[in-house]
């Protein structure tokens, strides 16, 4: 639950879904304009944990070391030519979200921001260090 009337919100009780998906969304609100208007169509989905069929697929053992995920075709990777597919998704995934929340002790809002604009990276094909620079970016 959210505590009103703060500048960054104050978790009473572990925050749930929508909690997390409004800090998403105010994230991507911050990203700079020249890259947010290439996710507008980008869709954010967040669940609680990564399915197994995900986690077989990247090979990895553990759901808890996986906070995010991007689902799509990466901008350079795509052609005019192309036919119609799926939307792109980033999934955000709530408990091990909460989990590195709660073990490094990082702001919250500034953890999910960090997720989110790592798939983002991935949706442009960026590099780590093209990541870092629109994090250090957003402050």
């Amino acid at each position: 639950m959210l505590q009103h009337g703060t500048r960054r919100p104050a978790f009473t009780t572990p925050p749930d879904l929508a909690d997390i998906e409004a800090l998403a969304e105010r994230a991507l609100g911050a990203i700079p304009a020249r890259l947010r208007r290439h996710v507008a169509g980008v869709g954010i989905r967040v669940e609680e944990m990564p399915d197994d069929e995900t986690l077989d697929e990247l090979g990895i053992e553990s759901p808890w070391d996986l906070t995010g995920l991007y689902h799509g075709t990466p901008l350079t990777q795509r052609s005019a030519g192309d036919l119609a597919r799926m939307p792109d998704l980033i999934f955000l995934y709530r408990q091990p979200i909460l989990g590195e929340w709660i073990e490094t002790g990082e702001d919250l809002y500034r953890l999910v921001a960090s997720v989110l604009i790592h798939e983002i990276g991935h949706h442009f094909g960026f590099s780590d260090r093209d990541i870092e620079a629109i994090e250090a970016e957003m402050g």
